[in-house]
């Protein structure tokens, strides 16, 4: 197993760091622009190897993406991150044409690759990915929905004041603070409804700190995020490296799945050796389909912006 990861950022190096120390991978190629810089990283990296015993091999790489070549997994973090007060839709200019020229280079040398899009706006990033490329679908995901699930079973068990494996919640629609749709009806403390436990106050409270969970941590760090996303990549990687046909919720290209088409969105996914190798229909109550409508509608809004 061979993983690329294009962006030796703080979120990608994380990535990095999280696949590496799984030890299900051969080898993680760290990829930047920035010369010496994805090197850098790969080295200090490799020196926790024997401290943190993975035996994954880390390369760095400045902008050479012939050593990317027969990569079965590339994740895509490049771009201009957020910062205090932006939303995520403010870097579309500028990240849709980094996006555009990193897919193509990957493809070039890994026809046969699975991509993972994490840069913003997530959702467009992958929607522009299955534009522009030739893979099939099932082979090009977004990060988003596990990053977003992450942050609603942190904040439930918050709320709940239980340990967080004892806690279980998913988030689909759109990566943004608007378009995301916390299934708090569903949310469970083992099994058992939260409803149980918590106020109707207490759960919207949850699912709006939930919403504005990536804005809170860059009004405090100065910038995005990156323990979490890098977290949720490494998750997303394991599961298709094992092919473990773990559930989790992504940026999926829809064909009719919850009534829409031609966008993509965080719904749950079967994910495996072949990448997305089921979309999961779940019921949704009436209230979740409106959201989940209303998130569509966004999306698409901030798909029209691309230049295809």
């Amino acid at each position: 197993m061979k993983v690329t990861v294009v962006g030796a950022g703080a979120v990608g190096a994380s990535c990095a760091e999280y696949i590496a120390i799984k030890d299900f991978a051969a080898e993680v190629v760290l990829l930047d622009i920035k010369e010496g810089y994805a090197e850098g990283k790969a080295m200090d990296l490799m020196q926790t190897a024997s401290l943190n015993g993975f035996d994954t091999k880390i390369t760095g790489v400045t902008n050479d993406y012939s050593k990317t070549a027969g990569s079965d997994v590339c994740v895509i973090t490049s771009g201009i991150p957020r910062k205090p007060g932006m939303t995520r839709e403010e870097l579309i200019g500028i990240n849709a044409g980094i996006v555009k020229a990193v897919s193509s280079s990957l493809i070039e040398h890994s026809p046969n690759t699975i991509i993972i899009v994490v840069s913003n706006p997530m959702d467009t990033m992958t929607y522009l990915v299955h534009k522009t490329t030739d893979l099939p679908k099932n082979r090009i995901i977004g990060m988003g929905g596990a990053l977003d699930s992450a942050r609603f079973k942190y904040r439930l068990a918050e709320a709940l004041g239980a340990p967080i494996s004892d806690v279980d919640g998913m988030v689909i629609g759109g990566h943004s603070d608007k378009g995301m749709v916390p299934l708090i009806e569903k949310a469970a403390r083992n099994s058992v409804k939260v409803s149980e436990f918590l106020s109707e106050e207490r759960m919207d409270q949850v699912v709006q700190d939930t919403k504005v969970g990536g804005a809170t941590l860059t009004g405090l760090l100065g910038t995005s995020a990156w323990y979490a996303p890098g977290a949720a990549v490494s998750g997303m990687v394991q599961a298709i490296a094992c092919d473990t046909k773990k559930i989790f919720p992504c940026s999926a290209l829809l064909d009719g799945e919850y009534g829409l088409s031609d966008l993509s969105i965080g719904v749950p996914c079967v994910l495996g050796a072949n990448g997305i190798e089921q979309i999961v229909n779940i019921s949704l109550s009436d209230a979740e389909k409106t959201k989940l409508a209303e998130s569509a509608e966004g999306v698409k809004k901030t798909n029209g912006l691309l230049e295809l």
